[in-house]
Order: C-alpha cells, then structure tokens, then sequence
C-alpha cells in the first residue's frame, strides 16, 4: 500500500502549475466525441479518472489521438454515432465519469454497463437514475448503486425536473439525455452548482436558456466540433491556496493558470471571510472559462461560520478547508455539506479520524464538523492517517504537515492519481518535505 511521509517544514514559495481541471477534461472528451467533426482539447488532465472516460469513449467507437499527455484530438462520430461497448465500461474511481455516461447512454440505440473500482462500486446512483427514468430512459442500478445497466432504444421525452440536492452532475446527466429527448427539457436546482456543461454545450452550438437556477436544453441537430483550452483545476489549486496561506514564505505562493468558474470558487469566498489574503491577477478568459493567476499570502486567519450558499460551491474542496479551519483562531462551524458522505469516502468520518491522530479539537455533525482552532506555529501534532483511499484526503493532510510539530505518515494513497497526477512533485517543488513510499 502506497503511503505519504510528510515532515514539517515552515515555508512554501515560489510558483506552479496544477494540472488541467478534471471536471472539464471529462465534458470535452464527451462532448467531442458525439460532435461533427474533429476536435482538438489542450490542457486535458491525464489523471486515472480522465483516461478513463477517455477509454470509455474509444470502446464507444470514437477515434481518440493523444499527441501527449496533456493534448488530444478527438474526431467527433455526431450526435447519433455512438456504437455498442464490447464488454463493460470501466469507470474506474470517476464518479462524474458514471453519473454522466449514464446520462449520455441512456438515448443510445444499444444496451449498457458501466461498473468501477470497489469505492465507485459503493456510491449512490439512484440520484441519476430516477430522472433518467422520468424521461423514459430503461436505467437500472444494483440496490441503488453500480453496476449501472441501461438498455437502449428508448425514447426519451423532455421534462421539467427539481433536483432535490443541488449537483452538477446530476445536472450534466440530465442535460446530456435531453440532446437526444423529443422536446425540450429544463433542470431546476434549489442552489448554485457548476455549470461547467452549460457553458461548454454552448461552445458546441448548442441552445441553451440560463435563467437563475434554471437551465433547459433545446434538442440539436448536431454538435459543432471545437478547439478547447482546459484551465488548471480549481479544486487541485485549493490545496496550495491554503498551504499558501498557512505556510508562504514574504514573496507569498504563485499558482498560475487557475480555472475560476464562478461556481467553482466558493472556497475563495470562504477562505477570504477567514481573512485570506488571496490576490486575482491577469484575469482572462480561456475558451469559454474564466482563468487567472493566484498570488497567496501567509495570513492570519479567524474561525467563522461558513455560509450555507457557498457549500455547494465548494463540497470538494472541504477536506483541505478543514486544515484551513484548524489553523485559525476560534471556531468554525461548517454545516449543510451532507454531500460529503457519498463521496470517494465518507470524507466527514475520514477527516475526523485523521484530526483525531493529530490532535485537533472538533465535533462531528452528521452535515458538517465544529472544528477549535488555533493560530499557532505548531497545530498539529503528529502520526499515521488513513486517506481511506480518498485522494483529497490524503492531499489535505499533506498540506497539514505544514503545521505539524512532527512528521505526518499518510496511508492509501494511490488514488491521489486519479485527480492529480505529480502532486508530490509540484508540492516539493515549492517547499514541501514530502515523499511517497
């Protein structure tokens, strides 16, 4: 089992590049795959989640060309061109991956499986299946989990739909079922979610209507192959945006190229309220997703009450806030994020186990955590975490060392490479003591 060991250093400096954004990176393979002609994706995050779709794409029938690791071209079979899978589409630990094949795969002409890994294999798909079902698609879950079984040649009808819990991929899948529905089909989210699909189903041509938290698809005739420039990926940022401000050195940390879609960037908001010094430069748009460099500053930061609107924007990012909460003054309180749960862990009992070993006064709340930190030089004590094979998990520890009065040992991390490829590179890189055994 593969293990971080991670000793205590005081400063991180100088500047880096995180990785092509994840959820982006597996829109733009989808996407230019059901288009009309070829497309050319620059900056695609080659992490195990990603190449997995990417996988999933070529068993479908759709020519993929890597020029390297971060460049594909991808030519496009059209919107009806899709063919059968010879065995079972691997998804790997990719739940976006799951959730959003299931919803491109439930208009197909032709039946299919989609299985993954033992933590993927546990994870809630009834959330997709159920709209999915509503427009007359044939989904069919295990107990409520994978293997996901869709059989094919059904017609789909398009239908207005109130999502219980705000989530983009729910959205996504909805929104890709309804390219191939007889009218249009509109989702309605209680709260803001990422709206990384919309913007790029646009890009592709097609008719959208946007109107708060509204969104509906008009059916397309085809889908307008695009070149595509994927952003570093926020949530990847995030952990050196709090390693910036727990650990920076006087010239502060630099992290270019920065994805900031609005409804990604909850954790800025969050981490500025605790009195981040985070400064925005050189803000552009590359393709249609705003990006920019990060410069962050060691600050000292206060315990607060996160707002219940920006927990949806920031539910993948609560692992490395929750370092973040430990190293301020007094107390935070983070409530509303259940979603934690169902991900690749149950990240509130994997995180709470790790503060446990390392000495961090908190409760857990069946939503949340209630964490006492403290603004200090030593925050953490030291000793063995399970990641609980969560990659973002075993990320944040990392950043915790920063912290620590003595070396933190991190277990099970292998899925680190799922989302982040080379990150304990980029992390030594910029000062950290880190090393995977």
């Amino acid at each position: 089992m593969r293990s971080y060991q991670a000793k205590p250093v005081r400063e991180v400096t100088g500047e880096l590049t995180v990785p092509g954004d994840k959820s982006i990176s597996h829109r733009s393979l989808m996407l230019s795959g059901i288009a009309t002609g070829r497309s050319e994706v620059s900056g695609f995050l080659p992490s195990e989640d990603c190449l997995a779709s990417l996988a999933a794409m070529r068993a479908l029938g759709v020519h993929v060309e890597r020029l390297s690791a971060t460049h594909v071209l991808v030519d496009g079979v059209g919107l009806r061109g899709l063919s059968p899978a010879r065995r079972a589409l691997d998804m790997g630990n990719a739940g976006t991956a799951m959730r959003l094949f299931t919803g491109l795969l439930a208009a197909q002409a032709f039946d299919s499986e989609l299985v993954g890994d033992a933590s993927l294999m546990k994870r809630p798909m009834e959330r997709v299946a159920k709209p999915l079902r509503e427009m007359g698609a044939d989904v069919r879950t295990t107990n409520g989990t994978p293997p996901v079984h869709i059989v094919g040649g059904r017609r789909l009808w398009g239908i207005d739909y109130s999502m219980p819990v705000a989530s983009a991929q729910v959205k996504s899948a909805i929104l890709l079922a309804g390219l191939y529905a007889d009218s249009p089909t509109t989702v309605i989210s209680p709260a803001i979610s990422r709206d990384h699909s919309e913007r790029m189903l646009a890009s592709f041509g097609v008719r959208l209507e946007v109107q708060d938290l509204r969104v509906t698809v008009h059916p397309p005739e085809q889908l307008r192959a695009q070149n595509l420039e994927v952003p570093g990926d926020f949530s990847s940022a995030a952990f050196f945006i709090v390693a910036g401000l727990i650990g920076a050195g006087p010239g502060g940390l630099l992290i270019r190229n920065v994805g900031l879609n609005p409804s990604r960037t909850g954790l800025l908001e969050i981490l500025r309220s605790m009195g981040g010094r985070i400064e925005v430069l050189d803000a552009r748009e590359s393709g249609s997703e705003p990006v920019a460099e990060l410069l962050v500053h060691a600050s000292p930061l206060r315990g607060i009450t996160v707002p219940p609107a920006l927990v949806p924007l920031a539910i993948d990012e609560f692992p490395v806030l929750f370092v973040a909460a430990c190293c301020a003054s007094g107390e935070t309180l983070i409530t509303g994020a259940e979603e934690l749960r169902v991900k690749e862990s149950d990240r509130i009992a994997a995180m709470s186990a790790g503060l446990q070993v390392l000495g961090i006064e908190h409760t857990v709340l069946p939503d949340g955590m209630r964490i006492c930190g403290r603004d200090s030089a030593e925050v953490f004590g030291g000793g063995e975490i399970d990641s609980c094979g969560d990659h973002r998990v075993a990320m944040a520890f990392s950043v915790a060392s920063l912290r620590a009065a003595r070396p933190i040992s991190i277990r099970d991390v292998a899925n680190v490479a799922t989302s982040f490829p080379g990150f304990v590179e980029l992390a030594r890189g910029v000062g950290f003591d880190l090393h995977e055994r």
